[in-house]
């Protein structure tokens, strides 16, 4: 479901930013606004990035080899890390460089109602964008804030998409608050400072975006709640606790379990294998991500330290 949600976000995404792309250049050259080249700069960035987000979707589907046994599932996080790079590069350093220097050498607009036009059209399909982005997260995002989910979410794709479409939602809104007021004062400089003001936005959530996707890409374990699960379900029958346990991400629906088992004395080999064999079944069938379980019984050896 996650794969599925995200793809749809991504496609929505994908076909809102080229049109907008394509009527923003539009717009730029014939009324010359730096705002309007940012958000066209802004939009052929986003639209790349929905490129790059399905081929990582696509390729981390490929079989697990001898060189890469656990499979290509951290690809989508790679991606998704090249992406938030492309935003800050070609979409918040490219909007600053133009900003500061639409300050510094303020142009006339000509035709800006031309520039009013295409934002308020793009507002709309960007509005559309970000609403698809919306309704899939919520099958993901449960009780948790929208922050929470950003933070948290094992799926790259959807925070992506959301992150960037608010951001291109926000920033039309800020192209459209420079050309206005160009327009209104008759001073060019106010097209500068949107063009500015897209570019803060941009690189805010190109770091938020960053650090994100840096943490899923070295390795995120399982979240609190899910840990607790897995805990309490291998403990149970011939399991008296669990002595040692590691989790890890190797794709957004992959999760590693690793653990030592302390099981009942007393057990022979078949017994043993039977225990180990139901708490796999117990853990999988509460938390199905945890598809890779790899498990080690072994005796509990109180410490020194603890009271018998």
């Amino acid at each position: 479901m996650a794969a599925e949600g995200g793809t749809k976000a991504i496609l929505a995404a994908l076909f809102a930013n080229a049109g907008i792309a394509v009527s923003k250049f539009v717009g730029f050259l014939i009324t010359g606004s730096s705002s309007m080249l940012a958000e066209s700069v802004h939009s052929v960035a986003d639209t790349s990035n929905q490129g790059l987000l399905l081929l990582g979707q696509k390729t981390s589907k490929r079989r697990a080899t001898k060189a890469h046994p656990f499979g290509y599932g951290r690809e989508r996080y790679f991606y998704s890390f090249i992406v938030a790079l492309m935003l800050f590069t070609l979409g918040s350093a490219f909007a600053l460089y133009e900003g500061i220097h639409k300050v510094q050498h303020p142009e006339e607009l000509s035709s800006p109602m031309v520039a009013v036009v295409i934002l308020v059209l793009a507002i709309a399909l960007e509005t559309y964008s970000f609403r698809t982005a919306i309704v899939e997260s919520r099958k993901l995002k449960g009780d948790k804030t929208w922050w929470a989910f950003i933070r948290q979410s094992k799926t790259p794709e959807l925070p992506v998409v959301l992150l960037e479409d608010a951001g291109a939602l926000f920033g039309l809104v800020f192209a459209l608050f420079g050309v206005g007021l160009a327009v209104v004062t008759g001073d060019p400089i106010w097209d500068g400072i949107g063009t500015l003001m897209i570019g803060v936005l941009l690189g805010v959530i190109a770091i938020t975006l960053i650090v994100e996707m840096k943490s899923l890409l070295i390795g995120e374990g399982a979240g609190e709640g899910e840990l607790e699960t897995i805990v309490n379900e291998l403990t149970s029958g011939d399991v008296e606790r669990v002595i040692h346990i590691r989790t890890q991400y190797i794709g957004p629906e992959e999760l590693l379990v690793a653990a030592k088992l302390g099981l009942r004395g007393g057990l022979d080999m078949a017994d043993v294998a039977t225990a180990i064999d139901e708490a796999e079944s117990r853990v999988r069938a509460k938390v199905p991500s945890a598809r890779l379980i790899y498990l080690e019984p072994d005796l509990y050896r109180v410490p020194v330290s603890e009271p018998r």
